[in-house]
């Protein structure tokens, strides 16, 4: 199952594209998923930015959103969520997450495990929602398909003070989740990585 039409995701990759060639950020969000695992393609664009590049970006049609702490664009169907250094809230702060990006494709992108964490703070944000389902497929993809450190998500939670509950509460998700289909398994070959991602994570 796709969350979103082919034709939607490769208009918000065409936009996402311009933006690289024209601006310096931090990819997370789905398209950050995808690059690192190339399962689901995403609709909306969300990007980490510091106070130099969101001047630069005030010559797109740009609005602030302050109950969220952030700034957004609209281009039609497609949003774009900019998340700026010392101001937005995320679960890692936006002006950490430098250390945890990786180049690829010519992206600065968020490693599968600081992405993780990331995620299942959105996740708790919104979890009855089309957006929340995304958030649960994104979060297996991780597991299943990047090369997801186990020991590294640990030492990120404990660099940033979070919380062990955030181990658990990846536990119960993995246990919880039933959709194979959505992650182009089978159910033989779901339920043996499933196991495995269980095991690694009582590890921990």
């Amino acid at each position: 199952m796709e969350f979103w039409n082919s034709q939607l995701t490769e208009k918000s990759w065409k936009i996402l594209q311009d933006l690289k060639r024209k601006y310096n950020f931090i990819l997370i969000g789905g398209w950050a998923t995808y690059l690192l695992t190339k399962q689901q393609k995403s609709k909306d664009i969300d990007i980490v930015v510091d106070i130099n590049e969101l001047q630069k970006l005030k010559l797109e049609s740009l609005s602030k959103n302050d109950k969220l702490k952030k700034y957004e664009i609209k281009t039609g169907e497609v949003d774009i969520d900019i998340y700026l250094s010392h101001y937005s809230k995320l679960t890692i702060a936006p002006e950490n997450l430098k250390k945890y990006s990786r180049k690829i494709e010519g992206f600065s992108v968020l490693s599968p495990e600081a992405l993780i964490i990331l995620k299942q703070g959105a996740y708790e944000d919104r979890k009855n929602s089309i957006k929340g389902e995304k958030d649960k497929v994104d979060i297996l993809s991780l597991l299943f398909f990047s090369d997801f450190d186990f020991k590294i998500y640990k030492a990120i939670l404990k660099e940033n003070l979070l919380d062990s509950l955030f181990i658990e509460n990846l536990i119960n998700l993995v246990r919880n989740f039933r959709d194979y289909d959505s992650l182009h398994l089978t159910p033989r070959e779901f339920k043996l990585k499933k196991e495995l991602i269980l095991k690694e994570l009582r590890k921990i």
